[in-house]
């Protein structure tokens, strides 16, 4: 009798024991998630916004020049990017992921709200458009820091079997935002007159920032910080100047990284920040069309990565992200075809097609610029490399696309440069080492370049 009470007693401890860890788990994810949504719902907000900013912001350009001025600042933003991973990364490999983290929330949501409140073109004049630079370069200083930091924070609390899931899960709801956005400002533009949108509608989606944010950080500030950070805390391995060690030691690491992350970051802000755009003004297609097209290709986007993340960790990631460069490559120019065809249907399968590669490669990128280096400067050369390859071409990608199309006249010149840069990727896709499975603990040690 005492044996079966014993072994009913361990049993429900063992079953309260996984409950706590299964809640502890769902907090992790859910903190993470929120506040992921949180910093890139400011992000796709804008990029939806282009042309309503191009013609109240740059009312003087013909409508051209005006738009190809508002993807101007938008690519600007990104100039910043590697500055504030830098920034952000030291912050959170000597003070901690979560705090930084938290921080971070803070600076995108005021620098989004501000967006809300400016006064336009036809208010200040020329001071619009400069103060909506400087705040949109705020938005990218914090942005340098969020990508690697969220992925970093998962990456460091995730079984090893399981990081690839994990981050594909954060990935996934940096994701919804755009989905969000795009059926917000739908919403929005077909519930009030033309006239009222261009007054006041088109503020509403920024204003959100503010409550969104606030929510954001209570989440984010329940968290604990990761097991790795705090052993390096504890044990005294902090390191005073992380990028003076991960521009010293893991410079393979960091090209590697940046890559890699240029297709992933071409594709994504082409699909998430332009395609709207060029299917409105280069196609022609209706604003519901083109709206609800692409927050149906960003939706299976969300959906996808966390499946093709768990992919990678069964599979590997070199062979995951090697399929996506390479149907990236051979289906752009099939993609943007079927989408000029006309139809919802068509503006549907050409994104789709397009995104199931991109995902691919994002569910690896996602994982891989954690597992490249060792958790004393993860979050520094994580947040460097990858905001390289951002800066370089995905802050540039809806400006380069829409400036191809006026230059050229062809209406698949984005899709062509697309494929190009995916072939490209192909390079350093074949000299990234396999890094799944890898010790957290002991990442990029292997292959650090003296």
């Amino acid at each position: 009798m005492d044996n079966v009470s014993h072994t009913a007693a361990h049993g429900d401890r063992l079953q309260a024991a996984q409950r706590a860890a299964s809640g502890k788990t769902m907090r992790l994810l859910a903190g993470v998630a929120a506040g992921n949504f949180v910093e890139w719902f400011d992000f796709a907000v804008y990029g939806y916004s282009a042309s309503t900013i191009a013609r109240l912001f740059f009312p003087g350009s013909d409508p051209t020049s005006g738009l190809l001025a508002t993807l101007a600042i938008f690519g600007v933003t990104f100039l910043f990017r590697p500055a504030g991973g830098i920034f952000f990364g030291k912050l959170g490999d000597r003070v901690g992921r979560r705090n930084t983290l938290s921080i971070i929330i803070l600076m995108m949501g005021a620098c989004t709200t501000l967006i809300g409140f400016l006064p336009t073109y036809a208010n200040i004049g020329v001071l619009a458009p400069l103060l909506l630079a400087v705040l949109r370069l705020g938005q990218g200083f914090s942005g340098g820091g969020e990508a690697s930091g969220s992925s970093t924070f998962l990456s460091e609390h995730a079984p090893a079997a399981r990081r690839g899931l994990w981050t594909g899960i954060s990935n996934s709801s940096q994701t919804l935002p755009f989905v969000v956005a795009a059926i917000l400002m739908t919403v929005i533009e077909a519930s009030m007159s033309r006239q009222a949108f261009l007054s006041w509608g088109w503020r509403i989606p920024f204003l959100l920032s503010a409550p969104l944010s606030l929510i954001g950080l209570y989440l984010r500030a329940r968290l604990e910080d990761t097991p790795a950070f705090v052993e390096i805390q504890r044990s005294g391995r902090i390191v005073e100047t992380p990028i003076r060690t991960v521009l010293t030691h893991y410079r393979k690491q960091v090209l590697l990284l940046a890559g890699v992350a240029s297709l992933n970051a071409l594709a994504f802000y082409t699909m998430s920040s332009y395609m709207t755009t060029y299917l409105k003004q280069v196609i022609g297609l209706s604003p519901t069309i083109s709206l609800v097209s692409n927050a149906v290709a960003l939706l299976l986007y969300s959906l996808l990565i966390p499946f093709f993340g768990s992919l990678g960790d069964r599979y590997g990631r070199k062979r995951i992200v090697f399929a996506g460069a390479l149907g990236l490559a051979l289906t752009s120019v099939p993609g943007y075809l079927l989408a000029a065809q006309g139809g919802m249907l068509n503006a549907i399968l050409g994104q789709c097609l397009i995104t199931v590669f991109l995902t691919l490669t994002a569910s690896v990128v996602a994982v891989v610029q954690c597992e490249l280096f060792p958790t004393e400067v993860r979050y520094s050369g994580a947040a460097l490399g990858y905001n390289l390859g951002y800066m370089l071409f995905g802050g540039t990608a809806p400006f380069v696309a829409q400036y191809l199309v006026v230059v050229t006249g062809a209406p698949l010149s984005p899709a062509f440069y697309m494929s190009a840069v995916a072939l490209l990727a192909l390079v350093p896709i074949a000299m990234l080492p396999e890094t799944a499975g890898t010790k957290i603990a002991h990442s990029g040690t292997s292959f650090s370049s003296h």
